[in-house]
């Protein structure tokens, strides 16, 4: 999983996974989209193929590239736990002022109680 955050913390590669999220692509396409030159591009593919997160497979003259969804997988489940933490906090954030919320009546019957005294 580092090695997955690791790869998609550049902004190029994070780019190029969401190009290949549409879909196989070869890399002179990534190239066009990009605006990089193909040098970089291969460079970054080689990265996100450490990763594990794209594949290849070679097509006449064509290296065609598409994504790998284990990694992300991996990474949706590591993801998710914290997000069972903020909804538990977002649970009790709106349960305690749903008790403001019935608390306020009551204190604003004590203030005016107080103020015609």
């Amino acid at each position: 999983m580092i090695a997955t955050l690791r790869a998609l913390a550049e902004p190029n590669r994070f780019q190029i996974v969401e190009l290949l999220r549409d879909g196989p692509r070869p890399v002179g396409d990534m190239v066009d989209r990009l605006g990089l030159r193909q040098p970089q591009v291969s460079k970054h593919l080689r990265v996100l193929s450490d990763a594990g997160l794209v594949a290849v497979r070679v097509d006449a003259q064509r290296r065609i590239y598409t994504l790998k969804p284990a990694p992300l997988q991996e990474l949706e489940l590591w993801l998710e736990r914290y997000r069972r933490l903020w909804e538990g906090n977002f649970q009790r954030l709106d349960a305690l002022l749903g008790e403001m919320k019935t608390a306020e009546p009551k204190t604003q019957k004590k203030k005016r109680a107080r103020t015609k005294r």
